[in-house]
């Protein structure tokens, strides 16, 4: 099973922003920090989830899933599967789509301490930068 903490911040709310992802894999850890546009923080973790899986489909295609975020809106979202919230529908669908790659899909909503590790990931993004793997452990 791969563990999957994800976080997205934004400077401004809308603002420049960025994602923050911490995966747990084989006894294995991956940090990564990614520039995202301008937009809200809503947003941002949205994408955050969203660049997560698409690492997971790249680099663990085919294992069982497990995401934690503190963002209650996201997390509510993607258990329902959908959303009336307009700027949020082109994201769960390409996160819903993004999920059938895996044989199990979880996501549980953590408080914001037990997330601190992709928050510190996501609030390092420079904008200018692209995908930036930090550490592997």
């Amino acid at each position: 099973m791969i563990v999957v903490y994800t976080d997205g911040a934004s400077k401004g709310n809308p603002g420049i922003s960025g994602a923050g992802i911490y995966m747990k894999a084989g006894g294995e850890s991956f940090d990564y920090t990614i520039p995202l546009e301008t937009m809200s923080n809503h947003e941002a973790e949205f994408h955050a989830v969203i660049k997560a899986l698409e690492i997971c489909k790249e680099k663990f295609a085919g294992e069982i899933l497990s995401f934690r975020s503190d963002s209650k809106t996201v997390v509510d979202i993607i258990e329902n599967g959908s959303t009336k919230n307009v700027l949020f529908q082109p994201l769960i669908t390409k996160i819903n789509l993004l999920t059938k790659f895996f044989p199990y899909f979880f996501i549980k909503w953590i408080p914001e301490k037990q997330n601190a590790h992709a928050d510190r990931l996501a609030k390092k993004s420079n904008p200018a930068a692209k995908l930036i793997h930090l550490r592997q452990s």
